[in-house]
């Protein structure tokens, strides 16, 4: 197998590099007929952006800024979902993906986080209207994509909750005529995170062109990569206390210093003996430096060594459509399917476990010598690695179909739509070799019968018990039936999430003015979300399992909803062209009650060189189903407090009082076209948003660190041991008091077409750049105010870097497409909060590179390496979602059209 990924890792280097050099080197001789530069085009052609507002009348430019991610994007780096492909943009903070993985029950989902605020905050369309897949974006196929609208301000008025941070609207090709077919192949510069996908869409029109059918789907395994350590700085680095300072030292080899593989003795005489299969003890070799429960170096284990870099996955999405045209009305329906689904490694069971002194498994010597210090119990350290790791399977399945119609009357003047839809969401989840903690105890109670059989305690009175006797002494020293009785149980749930959605809108000149028509826009919109429980396993329901326990969500909300939108132009002149803005919005939610957003903006088109926008919005979001109803979710991560760092678990759950959040967002911003150079664009735009009560789930870091501020509420959400260490902590959803974010965003693109340059040139460039300035992230949970813009650690929630950004370079001509991309992720500080020796993070710079050909006006090639320079990530406790940890990655791929 090892020769075989070498193998084919250098094949794969090999072409990547041969077909973007033999391309670069071809491309101005295979560029001399026209480009043909459509998606440029499009892209550049402002009547498609219409996510920024209902108004569709030509022309109209929305005062909310709008960023068209077009052909050229949604290929670059290949990426494996379009969550991925809008991650790379500097607006979006990552989430978890399957490119940034933390042991989690939400593996390789991809949702999307405007601002920073949270993927709830994010508002995700398809073809302008909700569905189920939103909350994973794995479920669109990519092949079907024509661009995406991503609206970067407030538009809750226009589109309803959900939209504080924004809108990311997905528009399929509904155009889309012929077949094609394509198949890619991924793998990193170390031989592993192999990927391979395959994918197809099929689109023609029939009865005259006035009917449309398209279909499409794709199939894609990702085998992941388990080994954490084959990545520097993302293995066991943890936060550490050495001995005698009151400052933490972010280091790599953390270790546990009071378990080990085959039990370490962590009290009384033989305190820092470890077990050896055989039976007997020997000194444990702690690390160089050692605190309390951690140390760096040693022989001991670090949990987040095995949990995986990125978790393995299959996945395959389908979505098909059909329209037909009846006179001035097109009716319409589509249907979609996807799973993604996967099983691999969690982590190992460990723990502290206290068995009598006279344990038939210690030896006769160990016996007397606890017997000689009179200790009775001795307490064992253990990690369960050779019994099999904890495992975590899941799928997640959505089905969803929906009807609907589009049309106009009055000549074309009116124009109307109305859908419905429904999408069902079925999500299994669990965990294998699970403990049972009842089971456990049972079975560390060995004792001896009248024959000198080791059994359990209760085998003494019961001859009929289930129970075997657990040997937790030295590694594989524990006989099946008891590894069957203590492990062998597997936690399960199955929830299934229903969305029914339908909506109608009519829209429209209503009169003419002297300064042009007063358009208008309205509707109202209805949907019905709940979630059920199908299945959860009888132990789980008595919360018997020793970690994990999944816990049933049931629970539904409905809301009706009207909206209307107006443009009133004032004054149409070449020097200026002022057009007002207006949108409001009424909610009833059966668990709130009733809410108004509205929207007022303006704009001021300058001598057709200059746009002035301006919008102040007042946004809504009510709490969503996992929100309100969830009764468990959970994760690991490190804690730090009074100096020392633990391993804790962190539950997760909803809260049915939740207020609605309130936000309140500004955008101010220019668009610089300056008529002297044609296919140049500047925006600069300014935005300042403002949430009330927001509705969130603390950091784990941050329950600590405010409990120590004084959050009485915050510590009674943290469960101790004897000694008064964190051992749990319960970041169930709250109404938090305050949250503050603003910003400038930047955006820049140039197209020139050769053949201005030179009549001997074909072809077009095409340079676009995008910045995100981040100063505040500001934070106030009632009794401390915290600046999260800057911190950068993995283990802070709302962490943002104060800049990203990214910069590209793109050539197309009829046959070839060549792209360089630089990505720039500023750095900062891991926790500003924390007192840490090596606090300062280093900003990171990306280089990707791209390139395609078509053969024949049929067959197209592309090769991609992302991470050229193979940037190792900052040090990290549990792997960060700002900077790559994989590292150089090479795909390469072809498509065949007919």
């Amino acid at each position: 197998m090892t020769d075989y990924k070498t193998g084919f890792r250098n094949l794969l280097m090999a072409g990547t590099a041969g077909l973007i050099l033999s391309l670069a080197h071809g491309s101005v001789a295979m560029a001399q007929t026209n480009a043909p530069a459509a998606d440029a085009a499009d892209e550049a052609e402002p009547a498609i952006v219409v996510t920024g507002s209902r108004i569709d009348r030509k022309g109209f430019e929305a005062p909310t800024p709008t960023t068209i991610i077009g052909d050229t994007e949604l290929r670059q780096g290949a990426r494996p979902s379009i969550a991925q492909v809008l991650n790379d943009l500097p607006q979006f903070r990552a989430t978890q993906s399957p490119a940034s993985t933390v042991a989690n029950t939400n593996s390789s989902s991809s949702a999307m986080d405007l601002r920073g605020l949270g993927v709830t905050r994010t508002l995700t369309l398809l073809n302008n209207r909700r569905f189920t897949g939103a909350v994973d974006l794995n479920t669109v196929p990519q092949g079907l994509v024509k661009r995406v609208e991503v609206v970067t301000g407030g538009a809750s008025a226009a589109w309803g909750s959900g939209a504080i941070g924004g809108v990311v609207n997905i528009i399929l090709d509904d155009e889309l005529e012929g077949l094609t077919i394509g198949a890619q192949n991924g793998i990193s510069s170390r031989g592993d995170g192999y990927r391979y996908s395959f994918d197809g869409t099929f689109g023609t029109k029939f009865a005259d062109g006035r009917g449309h059918f398209m279909i499409g789907g794709e199939y894609q395994q990702d085998k992941g990569i388990l080994d954490r350590n084959s990545r520097k700085n993302v293995g066991s680095s943890n936060l550490f206390t050495p001995v005698g300072s009151s400052q933490l030292i972010l280091v790599r080899d953390v270790n546990a210093a009071n378990t080990s593989l085959g039990g370490l003795i962590t009290t009384g005489k033989l305190k820092g003996q470890t077990f050896n299969a055989d039976g007997t003890i020997r000194p444990f070799q702690y690390g160089s430096m050692v605190n309390g429960a951690t140390m760096v170096g040693g022989e001991g284990v670090a949990t987040n060594d095995e949990y995986s870099l990125t978790n393995p996955y299959q996945r395959v999405n389908s979505y098909a459509r059909a329209s037909f045209e009846m006179g001035d009305a097109t009716f319409w329906a589509d249907g979609s399917y996807s799973r993604i689904w996967a099983k691999y490694p969690f982590y190992a069971e460990s723990g502290s476990y206290s068995i009598s002194a006279t344990n038939p498994y210690l030896s006769p010597a160990i016996q007397s010598q606890l017997a000689a210090a009179g200790e009775t119990r001795v307490s064992i350290g253990r990690v369960f690695e050779d019994y099999g790791y904890r495992t975590f399977d899941y799928y997640r399945q959505n089905v969803e179909g929906a009807v609907g119609v589009d049309g106009s009357f009055a000549d074309g003047k009116w124009r109307y739509s109305a859908y419905y839809s429904h999408g069902e969401m079925r999500n299994m989840q669990s965990y294998h070799n699970q403990i049972t903690g009842a089971n456990l105890t049972a079975a560390l109670d060995a004792v001896r019968d009248s024959s000198g059989n080791i059994v359990c305690r209760a085998a003494l009175t019961n001859a009929n018990t289930a129970c075997r006797p657990l040997n937790i002494l030295g590694t594989g020293t524990a006989s099946q039936d008891a590894i069957d009785y203590v492990f062998g149980n597997t936690a399960r749930v199955v929830y299934t999430t229903k969305l029914d959605s339908a909506g109608a809108s009519l829209r429209g000149d209503l009169f003419e003015t002297w300064a042009g028509p007063v358009s208008v826009a309205f509707g109202a919109e209805a949907r019905w979300e709940e979630q059920v429980t199908n299945s959860l396993d009888a132990t789980s329901a008595a919360k018997g399992f020793s970690r994990f326990n999944f816990s049933p969500l049931d629970g539904g909300f409905n809301v009706q909803e009207g909206f209307g939108e107006v443009a009133i132009p004032l004054l149409n002149q070449p020097f200026s062209k002022i057009d007002v803005n207006g949108a409001a919005r009424y909610s009833r939610y059966s668990t709130s009650g009733g809410i108004w957003s509205w929207k007022l903006g303006l704009t001021d088109r300058i001598f057709d060189n200059l746009l002035i926008r301006v919008s102040r919005s007042r946004d809504i979001r009510s709490g969503s189903l996992a929100e309100l109803f969830t009764t468990s979710t959970t994760s690991f991560t490190t804690v730090v407090e009074g100096g020392q760092t633990y391993a804790i678990t962190r539950f997760g759950g909803g809260n049915a009082n939740l207020k609605p959040e309130i936000g309140s967002t500004l955008t101010l911003g220019a668009v610089f076209t300056p008529t002297f150079l044609p296919g140049f664009n500047l925006s600069v735009d300014y935005y300042n948003i403002k949430l009330k009560d927001a509705i969130t789930s603390l950091g784990a870091q941050d329950v600590i660190t405010n409990c120590a501020n004084g959050n009485t509420v915050l510590c009674s959400q943290i469960e101790r041991n004897a000694a008064g260490a964190p051992t749990t902590l319960y970041t169930t959803y709250i109404n938090l008091a305050e949250y503050k974010t603003k910003g400038v965003d930047i955006e820049a693109t140039y197209t020139l077409p050769l053949n201005k340059v030179s009549d001997s040139l074909g072809g077009t460039m095409r340079f676009r750049g995008l910045a995100t300035y981040v100063p505040k992230v500001i934070i106030n949970d009632g009794t401390s105010t915290v600046d999260r813009a800057g911190d950068v650690g993995d283990n802070v929630n709302f962490g943002t870097p104060n800049w990203r950004a990214t910069g590209s370079i793109n050539y197309t001509s009829q046959n070839v497409s060549i792209d360089a991309r630089v990505r720039y992720v500023g750095g900062g500080k891991f926790n500003h909060l924390l007192n840490i020796a090596n606090n300062d993070i280093a900003a990171r710079v990306y280089v990707d590179l791209g390139a395609q050909a078509t053969i024949a006006d049929r067959f197209t090639l592309f090769a991609n390496v992302n991470n050229l320079f193979d940037r190792d990530p900052p040090l990290t406790t549990y792997g960060s979602i700002h900077y790559d940890s994989i590292g150089r990655y090479m795909t390469v791929g072809a498509k065949v059209s007919f």
